[in-house]
């Protein structure tokens, strides 16, 4: 079995805070694995939307997920803030691989890491397209090696 690589905040280009829901707790008492997705899908649409331009209602291209991976190193709760680092570690010609990790606020290690890709397609057409320029633009500033 691989050691666990905890991240540190340090090593991702953009942060954002979200709060864990009610809802997202499960019997255990934390949260549950299927919303560390939802916070993953969050983090990275907010981004989109806020920093590179995409509107998710009359753009010509959107994003499909075609992979994602949660790697849970530690347990969230309700009611905790807490904070989504984003990095972006390939850039393809119409896909885009991120890497996101989720920190409790109180955390020096992530307490889950993992990657999502994204595979931009036309709206209508649901087939790939390339990533129109100012998307492609604005992602090259989450670049990290």
């Amino acid at each position: 079995m691989k050691a666990k690589i905890l991240e540190c905040r340090a090593n991702y280009a953009y942060i954002q805070t979200m709060g864990t829901r009610w809802k997202d707790n499960d019997l255990y008492g934390h949260v549950n694995n299927v919303e560390y997705y939802s916070f993953f899908d969050t983090l990275i649409n907010t981004w989109l939307i806020k920093q590179g331009g995409l509107d998710i209602h009359q753009s010509e291209a959107i994003g499909i997920c075609a992979e994602s991976h949660c790697l849970f190193n530690s347990s969230l709760a309700f009611p905790e803030a807490i904070e989504g680092a984003l990095r972006v570690a390939h850039i393809g010609k119409s896909s885009v691989r991120y890497e996101i990790a989720l920190f409790s606020q109180t955390g020096e290690s992530a307490a889950a890491t993992g990657w999502f890709v994204h595979v931009f397609v036309g709206r209508k057409s649901r087939r790939p397209v390339a990533l129109p320029t100012a998307l492609r633009e604005a992602l090259q500033t989450l670049l990290r090696p």
